[in-house]
């Protein structure tokens, strides 16, 4: 067995330093898409969440409204009876 030192070359080819930079570029590249795309999804979550706001608030609306008409019609069938009993 030899006892060389091995050592690595202080050549390096040019291809590698061109695939190393492609790679950082890309890199960036996919993080600045992500940070774009994470920035538009909050804009959308802050759009849905008012568009929520207005549909609770507006379901609300419907069920006192449905809650009115209930009402009344009770009193139309109290009514409706009442008016009955007197004819008999």
């Amino acid at each position: 067995m030899s006892h060389e030192n091995w050592h690595l070359q202080k050549s390096v080819p040019l291809t590698l330093v061109f695939a190393l930079m492609i790679q950082a570029v890309a890199l960036v590249w996919f993080f600045a898409e992500l940070d774009s795309s994470i920035e538009a999804n909050q804009a959308k979550v802050t759009q849905h969440n008012a568009r929520i706001g207005n549909l609770e608030q507006l379901v609300q609306g419907q069920a006192v409204s449905l809650a009115r008409i209930d009402e009344n019609i009770r009193h139309i069938r109290e009514t409706v009876d009442r008016v009955l009993e007197g004819d008999e």
